[in-house]
Formats: structure tokens, sequence, C-alpha cells
């Protein structure tokens, strides 16, 4: 009878102990998927987090594919803003391609156009090697859903929703003409030597600066003798510059509103030791060795402005367009990043555009300092 009773005990204990062990077992199971699925919600929630600060990190701006088309290539001033075009955008998430022509001319650049029409571009930022030829291509380009920018050198109204000057173009051609007469003494012979005869961006200058001196007795004494073009070449603007020399003997100033241009000019002037000076608008880089006080050197002072904000603004603003928070209207404003907030306002030939801000004037005492920076 013991015997029987132990046994019984013996089995009520075994049956506890493996309905403890199933127990357990359970309890250990339900621990584990509570964790896995803790663990999964953490994971969702830190990579919806580092979405979200990519989001943020590259703005409304993220997947833009934009066309960035040159004048020609080999233009320091250009490929310096386009730098900044680049990094701009790309840090809003976005895509560049740079592309040039094959020579400075609208043929070459409506070949450039036709090509990036048909592949997917969501903007063509350009520099216009001619005002009105790139008309029905540019047009083309709109009509096909692609916003139309450009910067330093505009192609006409309708070619365009928005430029993006680098200054505005009283303000460049008053402080050339300023300088010309300060130069020259006040009187006797100058010349300009352009870029091509169809940049909008020279040709809109030089109007400008005729203007001011034919509305302007202060400048009677002063003799505009020719309009030479070196077509942005630096070979064919030393030709055209030792051809003024030799043409006009008594001519006092050459005025260059090309970088290439003043730059072939600054040489020769000064490797040939002429009485005749120079100035226009230079890259300080270039320009740094030919600027000084005294028959040393060929160039006493010249101008340009910020090559790297000229970029980022017209980055930001083809991004505008894109994106829909401009149309290119008078009147409507944006933010351009660290650059603050611009205002578009109307430009010369009807259309609109964005003003970067003054000329600066670059001078022997700082030249070597912003040679530093371009």
């Amino acid at each position: 009878m013991k015997r029987k009773v132990i046994s019984a005990l013996l089995c009520v204990a075994m049956a506890a102990t493996l309905l403890a062990g199933c127990g357990s077992s359970s309890s250990t199971s339900t621990s584990t998927e509570t964790e896995e699925a803790e663990e999964a919600e953490e994971t969702e929630e830190t990579e919806e987090a580092e979405e979200t600060e990519e989001a943020e990190a590259t703005g409304s701006y993220a997947g833009q594919k934009i066309a960035l088309v040159g004048k020609s290539a080999g233009n320091a001033f250009f490929e310096i803003a386009a730098a900044t075009f680049v990094s701009t955008v790309e840090a809003e998430g976005g895509t560049v391609d740079v592309v040039y022509p094959e020579e400075a001319t609208a043929d070459a650049q409506i070949k450039v156009l036709d090509n990036l029409i048909s592949q997917d571009y969501d903007a063509i930022c350009l520099s216009a090697n001619d005002t009105n030829a790139l008309q029905a291509k540019l047009e083309e380009a709109m009509d096909a859903g692609i916003a139309v920018s450009s910067f330093d050198s505009a192609p006409n109204a309708d070619s365009r929703q928005i430029f993006v000057n680098q200054a505005g173009t009283t303000a460049v051609a008053q402080a050339l003409v300023d300088a010309v007469y300060d130069i020259a003494g006040g009187e006797g012979q100058w010349a300009i030597l352009s870029a091509t005869s169809q940049a909008s961006n020279q040709n809109a200058w030089i109007e400008a600066m005729e203007e001011i001196i034919a509305n302007d007795d202060t400048y009677a004494d002063l003799e505009l003798v020719e309009i030479a073009y070196g077509d942005d070449e630096a070979q064919k603007s030393t030709d055209q510059t030792e051809a003024l020399l030799q043409n006009y003997p008594d001519l006092k100033v050459i005025c260059a509103p090309t970088t290439v241009g003043i730059a072939a000019a600054a040489k020769y002037l000064q490797d040939n030791g002429s009485s005749c000076k120079l100035t226009g608008l230079g890259l300080p880089s270039e320009m740094e060795a030919y600027t000084g006080d005294g028959d040393d050197y060929s160039c006493p002072y010249f101008y340009l402005w910020d090559m790297e904000g000229l970029g980022s603004l017209s980055a930001y603003a083809t991004m505008a367009l894109v994106n829909g928070e401009i149309t290119g209207a008078l009147g409507e404003t944006f933010t351009a990043g660290d650059l603050g907030e611009y205002t578009i306002t109307e430009a010369d030939d009807g259309g609109t555009e964005i003003v970067l801000g003054l000329p600066l004037e670059f001078t022997p005492e700082n030249v070597s300092e912003y040679a530093e920076l371009y």
C-alpha cells in the first residue's frame, strides 16, 4: 500500500514537473516574439527617421535632372560658375550634366539643345551664343515641359522663363564707361574688344555704354573708334588687339567686356610695352600679373562679379522653376539658400530677370586677394 502511495506521489510530481516545463517553454517563446517585434519596430522607426533626415537634407529638389549649356569649352569664367551650379544642385539631391557646343556659335548650341530635348531633362540652363537664333529650339524644349533658364548671356524674352543677371546692365556699362574716361584722362581714342558679335550680354553692355556716352556731355571728348570681336578665343583676341594698335596709333584705352578678351589683350599690351591701357571684365587669377600702376602694367583696374554666387543663384532659380516655386513672372520671390531672398524684376529686353548684385572692382590693392578665389 505504501508503495502505491509513493508511486502515485511520484506520478503527480512528474506531471507537475512536465507542466512547469511546458509553461516555461511557452513563456520563453512569447517573450522572444515580443522582443523581436519590438526590435523590428525600432528598426522601422530608425529607417523612417533616416529617410526623413535624407529628405530634409536634399530639400524639395531631390531627383531633378538639369542640363547646363555653356557658350564654348575653355571659358574659365563659365567653368567657375558651372562648378558652383553643379555643387549646389547636387547638395539638394539633383544631378547636372554640363555640356559644351563644339564652337561658340548659335548653330553649335542648337545641335546641343536638339540632343538634350530628347533626354528627359527637367530643366535646361544656358549661356546663349545668340539672342534670337535659339528661340525655336528653346520654345520646343518648353513645350516639352522642360524648364528653361539662363545666366550670363540671355536668349530673348520668348526663349526663356528667367534670366539670372550677374549685375544690372546699366551698372556694368556705367562702371566701364567711367573706367575708360578715367584711364584715358577724359579724352582721346578708345576701342572695344568684345566676344562674338551675337553675344547678348556683351551687346547689351556695349549698347548701354554707347547710350551713356551719347546722353552725357561729360564723355564728349572720348572717341570710340572701333568695336572688334575676338569670338572668345585667346588667339583671335590677341590678333584683334594687335590690329587695333596698328590701325589706331593714338589709341589710349581698350575696353574688353569679356574674360577671354581682356586676358589676351593684357598679355599682348604688356609684353609689347604698349602705352595703350586696358580695362574691362576679367578674372583676378588671370589678370593679377597685368594689374598695377605705372608703365610696367597694362591694366590699372578692371571689374567682374561673384562668379560662384552667380552659379549658385542660377542653380536655385532653375530648381525653383522645376519645382513650381516660381514661374518667372514679375514680382515673384524665392529663397536661394544662404544667398537669401530674391525678387524677379523686369529685364531690359522686356522679359524677367534676377540680378545677383553690383559689379566688383579689382585694383592693384585687392587683385591678389581675389586671385586666390578665382
